[in-house]
């Protein structure tokens, strides 16, 4: 009997909880994060603004209203992103089979949604891959964390009881584009498909379908997995997106940027201006006849001589220096970054060593250690798809595969290499070939150097 997926969700428990992550301030920071990320930032819809007649802000159009962005916080996206993430992480596996089988599964193409993956996790928080099949190959997508909307089994937010995921489409069929919202609701008995209508889920062909779909070798229909097929890739345990660290940082740099330029701007044709005796008759004319002429008329009444004079404050560019450089300090502290200009890289003695790198990463390396944590466990658990995924090709698995993070630092490579040499009597091969910096495909160098000899 062919199971009915038009009658196996509640759709208004589904409305509920769309509505309500819609709402959240949760999904509104995820949100923030891509914007800030892309450089959509709030000093762009800033209007300047003076005091009017009444003492309410009046928007001021003939003032210089200058926006400036200088994203510190995509820089310190990327750069954490890279340092995690800029090497790709080695996989070692004691079977030379099952080694290889990985290999074919994490390749390249992996690697780099994986660097992608990690983006999203800073920028949302939390992100998500979903292991599918496709043509008889298992493949991954990458999900948004402003998509996904997961019904936690566990206070740890370690198993999911289901999931929602909730995104647009851009219909052509009616000879021009209209945006269609869709939902679709994973829980045990696979995927069942939604669009939104007026804020309400409405079931859509064909309704819903098993995870897998099996034909041919004796196999035939559709097959679930044993757990939802979505695994969180957080960037810490508490899913806090990056921006809620440093959004209040990056807005006074992007301030400070725009009220300097707008102060470069104001030339003494828009600065104070003191008139005595003008010959004219009212101050809009007056401001058309300096902007048109760059000139003035003023004329001698009763004796007292004419004369224009001008108020200024002078604008001190060292000041606007040195603030600005507290803000990009403070974006970088907040955000657990690294300044590669930092004056600790070279000592007092001007020359760089392993000791001092290490303490300018420090910050850096803490938050990274965090991140690879929960990454590590995610993997582990995306492992246990791609073992079931072997089993089911009739291939062997290992339970002891592991994924080694070579993290993106500024080596002092000699230093390394020095310490490898003098460790190879101490520690075994396999161990000295991965901390060597030269070295990513441990199985495979230990291979060619077995080769050589």
């Amino acid at each position: 009997m062919q199971f009915d997926f038009r009658k196996r969700v509640d759709r208004e428990f589904i409305q509920r909880e769309i509505l309500r992550f819609k709402a959240s301030e949760r999904r509104r920071l995820m949100l923030l994060g891509e914007d800030y990320f892309a450089g959509r930032q709030d000093i762009l819809y800033r209007k300047r603004a003076v005091i009017g007649e009444t003492g309410e802000l009046e928007p001021a159009y003939n003032l210089p209203d200058n926006k400036a962005v200088d994203n510190q916080y995509r820089k310190m996206v990327n750069q954490k992103t890279n340092y995690l993430l800029g090497r790709p992480p080695a996989l070692r596996a004691d079977d030379a089979d099952y080694h290889a089988k990985l290999m074919k599964i994490f390749d390249r193409g992996f690697m780099r949604m994986m660097k992608n993956i990690a983006k999203d996790a800073y920028n949302h928080g939390i992100a998500w891959i979903c292991p599918y099949y496709e043509k008889g190959a298992l493949k991954f997508k990458r999900l948004k964390g402003y998509e996904v909307i997961p019904g936690w089994r566990d206070f740890e937010h370690t198993c999911l009881d289901y999931a929602i995921r909730i995104y647009e489409v851009i219909d052509y069929s009616g000879g021009g584009e209209t945006v269609i919202e869709k939902a679709e609701v994973f829980d045990g008995a696979g995927v069942h498909y939604f669009e939104i209508e007026n804020d309400k889920p409405v079931g859509v062909p064909p309704y819903g379908r098993a995870y897998i779909t099996a034909e041919g070798n004796g196999l035939s229909g559709g097959y679930n997995w044993e757990k939802i097929p979505l695994v969180a890739f957080k960037r810490d345990g508490d899913e806090t997106p990056l921006i809620s660290s440093v959004k209040s940082l990056q807005d006074g740099l992007n301030l400070i940027l725009s009220n300097f330029w707008n102060a470069m701007e104001e030339d003494p044709r828009n600065t104070l201006l003191v008139l005595v005796n003008y010959d004219g008759e009212n101050l809009g004319e007056f401001r058309r006849n300096l902007a048109a002429y760059g000139a003035v008329k003023v004329r001698s009444v009763d004796g007292a001589a004419g004369d224009l004079k001008t108020l200024r404050v002078e604008v001190n560019a060292e000041n606007y220096r040195e603030i600005i450089g507290i803000f990009k300090k403070a974006v970088i502290e907040n955000a657990m970054g690294f300044d590669a200009k930092d004056s600790r890289i070279f000592g007092s003695g001007g020359n760089p060593n392993q000791m001092n790198i290490q303490s300018m990463y420090s910050d850096i390396d803490l938050d990274a250690n965090e991140t690879e944590t929960e990454f590590q466990a995610s993997l582990t658990e995306l492992m246990w798809f791609v073992n079931r995924s072997i089993e089911h090709g009739g291939g062997t698995v290992s339970e002891n595969a592991e994924f080694i993070f070579n993290r993106d630092m500024m080596l002092n490579e000699e230093q390394i290499i020095d310490n490898c040499v003098k460790s190879l009597n101490i520690l075994s091969e396999e161990t000295v070939v991965a901390n060597h910096p030269w070295a990513n495909d441990i199985p495979g160098e230990i291979k060619r150097k077995a080769a050589q000899k």
